[in-house]
């Protein structure tokens, strides 16, 4: 295995693991204050509109942290990995 390779796999690693912190904590801010996390995260995706993410602990500002079509693409990922 060369450089690049393990190079790319801590990437990929590290963008998986920024994306689950990212996560858990914007649904626990929406839980928090009340909101269905999966509806206001749909919303979120589908429009990127961050007014669907409260702003309640800095969640906003959290979900913002990654890229929105990075953030979709890791969740995605770990979904179809799962089913495999």
């Amino acid at each position: 295995m060369d450089h690049g390779d393990t190079a790319r796999f801590e990437i990929i690693t590290d963008r998986k693991k920024q994306a689950h912190e990212i996560m858990a904590e914007v649904m626990a801010s929406l839980e928090e204050k009340g909101y269905n996390p999966i509806n206001q995260l749909v919303g979120y995706f589908l429009s990127g509109d961050p007014t669907y993410i409260t702003n309640h602990k800095g969640a906003r500002g959290v979900i913002r942290r990654m890229e929105r079509d990075d953030l979709l693409a890791v969740i995605i990922g770990e979904y179809v990995e799962r089913l495999e």
